[in-house]
């Protein structure tokens, strides 16, 4: 269960009977207002109806003619459209929160994750490069793992649990935890612990105003 290849496993759970020497140092999960906001963006979809309502009654005055109370009547017409997709994305959020568990031992890295068909995604520190830490001004935020050897992660399995973008080299990803600060501070002390390095110290970057809601990043730990 520990080999150098992350596996998942849908039957039992790696963590049932732990080897001799190893431990549990945090288990946690995702908040779902962070993977409602970060992971399906439920803000600018919210945003996206708005600006199409507000188009709507203007097309309809400037276009159409209508006067300006038949217009937002046309344009309301929206509004339930709006809220049902807004609803979807957040109970898909909250079943995703719900179901999903991150535990870090003092040798990997474990995922519980699946909504439908519920899985295991053992990640050995030998397999991690390095741990980065993505913080919000909430408090909440993320941390990506960078896997190293010639098996690399798939994206599309990982997802959510998968850095944004990063197709071609898939990065496993804890998202939306509420206090991301000290899980990565455990982690980072787990991973030096494991190479046999002093703990390094973690400084984090608040997400610059001029880049929006893109969050600073800042290298946690790195396996030698």
């Amino acid at each position: 269960m520990t080999g150098d290849r992350a596996q998942a496993n849908k039957a039992a759970s790696p963590l049932e009977n732990l080897p001799d020497g190893e431990e549990i140092l945090w288990r946690g999960g995702p908040d779902w207002m962070a993977i409602a906001m970060h992971v399906f963006h439920v803000r600018a979809v919210a945003i996206y109806f708005t600006a199409l309502m507000l188009w709507q009654v203007a097309s309809a005055m400037m276009m159409g003619g209508a006067p300006f109370n038949v217009a937002l009547a046309d344009g309301l017409l929206l509004v339930p459209m709006g809220l049902f997709a807004l609803g979807l994305l957040g109970l898909l959020a909250w079943l995703i929160a719900k179901t999903t568990t991150y535990t870090i031992t003092t040798n990997r890295v474990v995922f519980q994750v699946g909504v439908a068909l519920p899985k295991f995604i053992n990640i050995p520190f030998a397999r991690v490069g390095s741990a980065g830490l993505i913080l919000r001004k909430s408090g909440n935020g993320d941390i990506p793992l960078q896997m190293t050897g010639p098996d690399r992660a798939f994206y599309l399995p990982l997802w959510p649990h998968a850095r944004p973008w990063r197709l071609a080299h898939a990065e496993p990803m804890l998202r939306g935890l509420p206090k991301a600060e000290a899980c990565a501070d455990i982690l980072a002390k787990a991973l030096a612990a494991k190479a046999g390095q002093a703990a390094p110290a973690i400084k984090v970057e608040q997400p610059k105003p001029v880049r929006g809601n893109r969050p600073a990043e800042q290298a946690a730990a790195a396996n030698g």
